[in-house]
């Protein structure tokens, strides 16, 4: 999950948490117990109750009919204990979110809803949500967040020869594809699936298959059965062009019409059902734009701690806030190769840093300085100088297939290391033990 999510889940976990939470406060009360393991920690049924109220409370709002109780109960602790393993993993492998990370996103959702903090704070109350829930909730998300960036986004490779088939084709010679929304259903298979595992998952992919084609609605049985991570929006991808979804998607949809679906997909991560929804005519990729930006990087190592880290940029901004000379300063602190150039990175194209540092390079505008960033690389103050709007060069032209690439590439990694996570962990259901 990318962090743009974070703020998606948390204006949700606003208008359905207090919901959720005033229909279990009114309800009766019951003696918690274990319903799973998962390594060395449990997950209790007041965690999947809550869960449970807050997706069945977003459901409703959605229009979309609720799948049986009792499926819907198995599917959500399904996802507790997946989001349990990621944040063991980021646990013990080191990763966490500190407090002035917390506090900067949870001031940006504050104002991406309109409100200063106090005010947003007073919102939750009001919802019956307690503030320090809500911020160990964010917190959660943003180390999964992090994790992923870690482990599959930032070890994608793309390579050169990859690059020149995707430019001898028909689809990136003209740079256009038809804009496509879909939904989807993943039925997820173990890493190590037996023939038999296999046949009863194609089984039950055809019996969802059987169910849609006698009139039953996709969004409901993606809630119901979908192991991917947007099954409680009906399984529905935001659109994009064709040619920027898996190869094995984009083939299956190029003769579709909208409300058909495919024939069920194979992939190493289990079968695939897909509804194609919308379909427009192809578009011409637009220009790109190029962002011009300097940086201030401080690591962090054995000797020099995050805290540390962050402490030193602090005064840095603070000292660039009463005037000091950015590439001055740059040149002192910085631990990056740009050092000498005054922290100039000069023109970078989209996909040219780490997804931490151009998310953040993004949202500033030209010549505002941004709070301290984290990234793989450590700590960084980033300045963006000024921006332009570059037609297609060769060079374009690489830089979008590349990307074109990644793009297909990064959810079906994404679910392959999950599903590697999740074969690999001790899991324990007791949920049938009433």
């Amino acid at each position: 999950m990318h962090m743009r999510s974070v703020f998606r889940t948390a204006f949700l976990f606003i208008v359905c948490a207090g919901a959720a939470f005033a229909q279990s406060g009114r309800a009766p009360v019951e003696v918690d117990r274990i319903v799973a393991v998962v390594n060395d920690e449990v997950i209790t049924f007041n965690e999947l109750r809550a869960r449970l109220d807050s997706a069945l409370v977003h459901l409703k709002r959605q229009g979309t009919p609720l799948p049986p109780h009792e499926v819907m109960e198995r599917q959500m602790l399904e996802r507790l204990v997946v989001d349990r393993i990621q944040l063991q993993t980021a646990r013990d492998t080191g990763l966490r979110v500190d407090d002035a990370q917390l506090d900067q996103a949870i001031n940006r959702i504050a104002a991406g809803n309109k409100m200063t903090l106090a005010q947003f704070r007073e919102a939750l109350e009001r919802d019956g949500i307690r503030y320090a829930t809500f911020r160990e909730e964010i917190r959660d998300e943003m180390t999964v967040s992090h994790l992923r960036e870690r482990e599959v986004d930032n070890r994608l490779v793309i390579g050169d020869a990859e690059v020149d088939n995707f430019i001898a084709s028909e689809t990136a010679k003209d740079g256009s594809g038809d804009e496509v929304e879909i939904a989807h259903i993943l039925l997820r298979a173990p890493e190590s699936a037996s023939p038999e595992q296999l046949q009863g998952l194609k089984t039950k992919a055809d019996g969802i298959v059987a169910r849609l084609a006698a009139g039953e609605d996709f969004s409901q049985l993606a809630a119901a059965f979908s192991d991917a991570p947007d099954a409680l929006q009906g399984g529905v991808m935001s659109p994009r062009p064709l040619d920027r979804l898996p190869g094995l998607f984009a083939d299956a949809l190029a003769k579709l019409k909208p409300g058909e679906v495919a024939p069920i997909l194979r992939s190493p991560n289990g079968f695939h059902i897909v509804k194609l929804l919308t379909r427009k005519g192809g578009i011409a990729l637009p220009p790109v734009q190029q962002t011009h930006a300097r940086h201030i990087l401080v690591r962090v190592n054995e000797l020099v701690a995050e805290s540390e880290a962050l402490r030193k940029l602090s005064g840095l901004r603070e000292r660039l806030a009463h005037g000091g000379d950015f590439a001055e300063l740059a040149r002192l602190y910085s631990q990056d190769g740009s050092a000498a150039k005054g922290g100039d990175l000069g023109w970078l194209y989209p996909g040219d840093t780490v997804p931490e540092f151009e998310r953040a390079m993004d949202a500033l505008q030209p010549n505002e300085i941004s709070e301290p960033v984290q990234s793989p690389f450590g700590f960084h103050l980033i300045q963006v100088l000024e921006r332009r709007v570059q037609d297609v060069s060769s060079e374009r032209q690489r830089m979008a297939a590349r990307q074109v690439l990644r793009e297909r590439k990064l959810d079906e990694a994404y679910q392959d290391w999950l599903r590697q996570l999740r074969d690999r962990a001790y899991v324990e259901y007791r949920l049938e033990e009433r």
